[in-house]
């Protein structure tokens, strides 16, 4: 009998994710005052930027959400004007919605978001942010409580993507090295997949024990390969920003240069080139942005929840492959979709 087909699980995760939004319309419309900036003429992004006092990483955050939002749009010239919609939101439109948007203005997490967007995260980030680490402060993932809560708590999603990425990548016979690769789910469907190949999973070593308890569940699944998956993985304990990567023919980056602020991504491009033998393709699993940066707007609810909890946001395609470039690779024009909002972006290393 055929089996009914799995649903997407978008609308859940955009559910979700809608906290997020309404939080940086709010704190746009009360706290920074965005729509009150605008007459009738286009201004350019870097003019609004300095009226508001904000960074590059919140300024693109809001933006292009607003964009989605369908309160602000850009012009022919990449300007932003405000929209019939979004003057709605001023004081100086008859009738408005600005006292009624202004119901939660004082809500703790409002006021929290707009201190965010003013300071490009919170004030006091000296903990580090959602298990990112960056320069010397320590790594909240080595701390074995939170490694395992974070790792168990994207498990789920991890195994709802990791077989239908295993699919659409490419069949190839080598290695794969999985960068920061949480639960190992990713490399291990795809080494189900590919059985004469090899994978690494790279992560920080508290991680790995994790990873190393999902290897020994998925080597017991029953799903047809599963079995001889275990002795083809090797786990790589490290930092991806500081030691030496394995060799690898695909190097497979899944949800993680949206952790990141942009210079970073920019680094971590280079070092995963650097890591690929020649021939060899480097493999983003994101959600993207349009290249016109005003959506969707599913996926600007995410940048707002990643600005939120993480370095970085999201990212358009051409940001990444601008990275691509910059690191020597050749960027694939073809986009892989998959699920959740997400889909497979890649660049190859010449020969």
């Amino acid at each position: 009998m055929k089996q009914p087909a799995k649903p997407d699980f978008a609308p859940i995760a955009g559910h979700l994710r809608a906290v997020f939004r309404s939080r940086l319309l709010i704190a746009a419309v009360h706290h920074l005052k965005v729509f009150e900036q605008f007459d009738d003429r286009a201004m350019a992004m870097a003019d609004l930027r300095r009226r508001l006092g904000l960074k590059e990483r919140p300024a693109m955050t809001l933006f292009p959400a607003l964009c989605a939002m369908g309160l602000l749009k850009f012009d022919s010239a990449g300007r932003l004007t405000i929209t019939a919609l979004g003057r709605c939101l001023t004081t100086a439109a008859t009738p408005n919605l600005v006292s009624y948007s202004g119901l939660e203005k004082d809500d703790p997490g409002v006021v929290e978001m707009a201190l965010r967007l003013k300071n490009d995260g919170p004030l006091d980030d000296g903990r580090g942010t959602a298990y990112v680490k960056e320069g010397d402060e320590p790594s909240p993932m080595d701390d074995a409580k939170a490694a395992r809560h974070f790792t168990l708590a994207l498990a789920g999603r991890a195994g709802i993507l990791s077989p239908i990425v295993a699919a659409k990548l490419p069949g190839v016979k080598g290695h794969l090295l999985d960068v920061a690769g949480g639960t190992g789910l990713f490399a291990y469907e795809w080494l189900r997949l590919n059985p004469k190949s090899s994978a690494t999973v790279f992560d920080r070593p508290r991680v790995l024990a994790v990873a190393a308890e999902f290897l020994d569940e998925f080597s017991r699944s029953g799903k047809r390969g599963a079995h001889s998956v275990k002795g083809r993985v090797r786990f790589a304990p490290g930092n991806m920003l500081e030691d030496e990567l394995p060799r690898a023919d695909v190097v497979l980056a899944a949800s993680l240069f949206h952790d990141w602020p942009a210079e970073t991504c920019v680094t971590l491009t280079r070092r995963f080139a650097r890591a690929l033998n020649p021939g060899g393709a480097l493999w983003a699993h994101d959600a993207f942005l349009d290249d016109t940066m005003d959506g969707p707007l599913a996926v600007t609810d995410y940048s707002a929840q990643l600005f939120w909890v993480t370095k970085g946001r999201c990212y358009s395609r051409r940001e990444y492959r601008d990275w691509f470039s910059k690191a020597g690779l050749v960027p694939v024009k073809k986009e892989i979709p998959t699920a959740m909002d997400y889909s497979l972006i890649s660049a190859r290393k010449p020969l």
